[in-house]
């Protein structure tokens, strides 16, 4: 499927809640192969509820997501397998086992191709090695993952959705806890597996920048609601950022990369002249 074809993971007319408490209101977003589409906004805006959404982690109380042609939520005869040989999440917040490796923490990403916990997985050993090949913690394969960093732990995890070699990818803020040298290199591996792999990614990201850098498309969403979303120059302009961080954004094309540069402008930010 190329990237003009019809969408890999779509949520249309997603409305979503905590208990009673609505939290989204008609958010409707496509993931397609090639492409990676990055979810920015403020603190709240209900990016990783979404997310959540998309990767059958929170059922909507209207709406549905499509995997190809197939309904998730609402008459789905998808099984948790099937699912998960497709679509993988990146959290936020995972849990530290005591006393596993990095190599059982990223062979965790497997448990799909399992026949059980224990189940032959033929191609899994490959994969593992290949994810963390990726990431960067191939020198740390044999260390316990609770002697790590946060940074460290966060390449693991993302190792692990890397090994789970699904059709879509969705990170939720990826490149938190990481110092410049592995923000980059992880942005760099989002846009690769993109490029290379032909994988559709949907990523919640903090930094504009970083999603100038690497999408092709954003949604920018304040409030549960859907601001502007499309090209990346039509989605990040001084009016829709303004609107939605409630603060003047300055928007200019960055001299080293060509990529936009966005700067929130406070009340001793030297404005442009």
């Amino acid at each position: 499927m190329s990237k003009g074809d019809g969408a890999l993971l779509a949520g249309h007319g997603l409305v979503l809640a905590h208990h009673d408490r609505t939290v989204v209101h008609g958010v409707s977003l496509e993931l397609h192969r090639g492409t990676v589409t990055a979810l920015v906004g403020p603190n709240g805006s209900g990016k990783s509820t979404v997310l959540r959404s998309l990767a059958r982690l929170h059922k909507p109380k209207d709406g549905d997501v499509q995997l190809g042609e197939r309904r998730v939520w609402h008459g789905s005869a998808l099984s948790g397998k099937e699912f998960a040989r497709n679509v993988t999440l990146l959290t936020q917040h995972r849990p530290t086992p005591s006393g596993v490796s990095v190599r059982d923490v990223v062979g965790y990403g497997r448990y799909p191709y399992r026949s059980g916990w224990r189940g032959v997985d033929t191609d899994g050993a490959a994969a593992v090695d290949r994810a963390m090949a990726l990431t960067g913690v191939t020198d740390m394969a044999e260390r316990g993952v609770d002697e790590l960093s946060g940074g460290e732990l966060q390449r693991v995890w993302l190792a692990s959705c890397l090994a789970q070699e699904t059709s879509a990818l969705l990170l939720d803020e990826p490149t938190n806890h990481l110092d410049l040298r592995y923000q980059v290199e992880v942005l760099d591996v989002v846009r690769d597996l993109a490029n290379d792999h032909d994988v559709a990614v949907g990523v919640v990201l903090h930094d504009l920048d970083h999603a100038a850098i690497i999408a092709d498309r954003v949604v920018l969403l304040n409030e549960g609601r859907v601001v502007a979303a499309g090209d990346v120059r039509d989605v990040l302009t001084p009016a829709h950022l303004s609107e939605a961080y409630g603060i003047a954004v300055h928007v200019a094309d960055d001299p080293v990369t060509g990529a936009i540069h966005c700067r929130p402008l406070g009340r001793h930010t030297p404005r442009p002249v």
